[in-house]
């Protein structure tokens, strides 16, 4: 299958051929989440979260994906270099993004506001709201909204205002003249970010229902209010979407935490990819904004109900209606763990976490620990995402403060994590901490904390090495592995590494360790490649991967060869999957499925079988061309048996049983449900977890 690289056709966009598109795939996993949302038999709240979850995905992917194909196209002032397949990509995109969008509205306003009016929660627009409620919406814009719009008739001194990536706004037809006797027949008014979106309504005005309006809603009922004297012909919200990619010029730049500090406000100009407008909106008022944007109308979205959806998570976040919600679940905390010291025993056993089923404490509490103990003399840690809140950076400032050596590489160009990176680097430097922003053109995406710790005259090394981010909140709502160790050879190997990316050093040879850029990369395809030599051989060979992605053509190129060699595959792909299977002569060998469930599935998990070692790595890594040649990544082996058989169990093969919450991948692109066949009994992976390793109830109820 070496010829398979000159001899296929490689357009993602080419019918039949070897890859799948990576932007439609994309699109295809939200579809897969709004189905979440479409299940009657998930809990009302939990619908509609999963509607805003969706939104605040299509938000990104046309901030990140559409943007950079449009910067291919030749916008922005980039040269015009498009692929063949690009024209054909933003087209199908553009189409398949209307469909989602259009199922999204017709399910929140034929089918989940409905529902939560009968559960006595009512989101009420105008026309709904009685006279009195009427009057207390007009005192509260009176009191708290009016005095913070600002709105811009346009003319040669007042041009069209800089509007802000994603923010709420409303254009405003006007008949008749101004003040001035001139003809301003445009006015343009800005929502201050600072005014809530959701409204809650006073009791006493609601009958003992959990009433709320809209902030768009609120100012639509009184934008006549805000031009006396003057009649409001049309008016409609809009929101723009804009390219929120940063960008420094890294050959330059001498201090990229404040090249990007200032870089971070010009995020919320980049050029338009998307404008999305109310469906009542006219056409004349529609094309003046896409002509103002510079926005193809294909990307233009007129939708029944509030331009941003994501807004509408204030509604579910604020209601303690346990019965509407998913039942509640608190992650289990092994025995030994609560009551044995960390340190002690480490040196007897590593310890495997798999969460959210279980805690994450004990990886804070090992820094919390270390900060802590007087024999603990330097606690080196990466950061990619952790929050703008977090116990584990605050007890990393403690140490520092007690003079621990304290190292601390942070990626500053983790997206939309940029500003509360910087605030954490900013204090780690304050109290003496050694601040490191990962190696320049590369981000520092590996998740691994190491401890040292003098112990009879000698240092002694513990790690923490995982799938996942040091991020409490995703912490509870990700599924991911930790491993906590103390294992000689695995954690001195870990000092390299940081060694290897303070010094910029050229790393020292690995014997347990997969590093991006440098080995990981070839030691998967040499892995998967050896797979396919046993099988050739006449053996039995198998390979399990667990990932988020699937989009390196190198990686799907050995995966297809490996299939034609013999090699039994199979992928459980969350996200995007570029991989076409179940081909004849190609990828017939080859099974890929998707997990959606209560939890964001996470984990990274490679599996080789090699003649019954039963090789099991965790890793940073998605098997994307990104993740393996332009990142610093870690995929780190199991070496304990019991462990390793834990993360083949609970990792990946109770997710191959799934029947309920999986999707399967068929040749053509499309996913299909799985359900239960004949006399199996249904089976969801998460729900099975949580009753083994959690502390409470099952995760369905």
């Amino acid at each position: 299958m070496d010829m398979l690289a000159k001899t296929a056709p490689c357009s993602a966009g080419t019918q039949g051929g070897l890859y799948l598109n990576r932007e439609l795939s994309l699109l295809d996993f939200n579809r897969r989440v709004l189905a979440l949302a479409e299940d009657p038999g998930t809990p009302l709240l939990e619908r509609l979260r999963y509607l805003c979850i969706v939104s605040s995905n299509l938000d990104e992917f046309f901030e990140v994906r559409i943007a950079s194909l449009l910067v291919q196209d030749g916008v922005d002032g980039q040269p015009a270099l498009p692929p063949p397949a690009l024209a054909h990509t933003l087209e199908r995109a553009s189409l398949e993004a209307h469909d989602l969008v259009a199922r999204q509205y017709a399910l929140l306003n034929e089918v989940i506001l409905p529902a939560l009016a009968q559960h006595g929660i009512r989101l009420l627009r105008h026309e709904e709201r009685s006279a009195e409620q009427r009057a207390w919406v007009k005192e509260y814009f009176d009191a708290n909204v009016r005095p913070l719009l600002t709105p811009i008739g346009l003319d040669p001194a007042h041009p069209f205002p800089q509007v802000v990536n994603k923010s709420l706004n409303f254009i405003v037809e006007l008949s008749g003249k101004d003040v001035f006797g001139r003809g301003t027949g445009i006015a343009i008014l800005k929502a201050p970010r600072v005014l809530p979106r959701v409204i809650q309504l006073p009791a006493a005005l609601t009958g003992g229902t959990a009433s709320f309006c809209l902030l768009s809603s609120v100012i639509h009922a009184h934008i006549g209010d805000l031009f006396a004297g003057r009649d409001v012909v049309a008016y409609s919200q809009f929101r723009v979407t804009r390219n929120s990619d940063l960008w420094v010029d890294e050959e330059e730049v001498t201090n990229l935490r404040q090249a990007l500090q200032s870089e971070l406000t010009s995020r919320q100009f980049g050029f338009a990819v998307r404008l999305e407008v109310a469906r009542s909106c006219p056409a004349h008022l529609a094309g003046f904004l896409l002509r103002q944007f510079n926005i193809d109308p294909n990307r233009m979205f007129a939708v029944d109900g509030p331009v941003n959806m994501v807004r509408l998570l204030e509604l579910v976040n604020h209601q303690a209606r346990p019965e509407l919600h998913f039942p509640h679940f608190t992650p289990g905390l092994p025995a030994k763990l609560a009551s044995t010291s960390l340190f002690d025993l480490l040196k007897q056993r590593d310890v495997l976490l798999h969460h959210p089923f279980q805690s994450f404490e004990p990886v804070t509490a090992l820094i919390r620990d270390a900060a802590e103990d007087p024999d603990v003399v330097a606690i080196k840690q990466t950061i990619y995402r952790t929050g703008m809140n977090s116990s584990l950076m605050e007890a990393l400032i403690v140490a520092a403060q007690r003079g621990k050596e304290v190292t601390v590489i942070v990626e500053l160009m983790a997206r939309f994590d940029e500003e509360a990176n910087i605030n954490w680097a900013e204090r780690l430097e304050r109290v003496g901490a050694q601040v490191v922003y990962g190696v320049v053109g590369l981000k520092t995406h590996a998740k691994m904390a190491l401890v040292l710790r003098r112990e009879q005259g000698e240092l002694v090394y513990y790690a923490h090495l995982g799938t996942g981010n040091y991020h409490p909140t995703t912490t509870k709502h990700y599924t991911d592995f930790g491993l906590l160790t103390a294992h000689p050879q695995l954690t001195r190997e870990v000092n390299e590494v940081f060694i290897h990316l303070t010094a910029l050093t050229k790393p020292r040879k690995l014997q347990h360790l997969w590093l991006a850029p440098f080995g990981l990369h070839q030691a998967l395809i040499d892995t998967i490649r050896r797979e396919a030599a046993i099988a050739r051989a006449g053996r039995p060979a198998r390979i399990i991967a667990k990932m988020n992605a699937l989009t390196d053509e190198s990686v799907i190129r050995a995966l297809y060869g490996a299939s034609a060699d013999g090699v039994k595959i199979d992928l459980i792909v969350r996200g995007a999957c570029a991989l076409r299977p179940g081909v004849a002569g190609l990828s017939d060998n080859i099974r890929v499925r998707s997990i959606v469930g209560r939890f964001l599935e996470h984990s990274r998990i490679y599996y080789f079988r090699n003649d019954l070692a039963h090789d099991v790595y965790l890793a940073s890594a998605d098997w994307m061309n990104r993740n393996l040649l332009r990142r610093v990544e870690l995929a780190f082996p199991i070496l304990d048996k019991a462990l390793k058989k834990r993360v083949i169990d609970e990792g990946l093969m109770v997710y191959l049983k799934d029947n309920l919450d999986a999707w399967e991948l068929g040749q053509d692109g499309k996913y299909q449900k799985r359900r239960p066949r004949g006399r199996q009994k249904p089976f969801a992976a998460q729900a099975s977890l949580a009753l083994l390793l959690a502390e409470s109830t099952p995760l369905h109820g």
